[in-house]
């Protein structure tokens, strides 16, 4: 069952409230996406740590709605 970009999106900024999120669904299924997120909450967090807030803000979509997705993080 795929997940709409305005979905993702969304889960994305109810955490992450002051991020620049770039999204792109590399195989243009809603499945497999990739998402760019450049937030404050990334400051002096380690990448595998600012990956874990990411997978937490998705609430468990990972594997079930969501096929795959490519996070990349970048602190403001």
């Amino acid at each position: 069952m795929p997940i709409s970009e305005d979905k993702l999106r969304s889960l994305l900024e109810e955490t992450f409230s002051d991020a620049e999120i770039e999204i792109k669904d590399l195989v243009g299924d809603r499945d497999h996406y990739e998402v760019s997120i450049t937030s404050a909450a990334f400051s002096n967090v380690s990448k595998v740590q600012q990956h874990r807030l990411v997978m937490d803000s998705l609430g468990g979509i990972v594997g079930t709605t969501l096929h795959a997705i490519s996070i990349k993080t970048y602190a403001k």
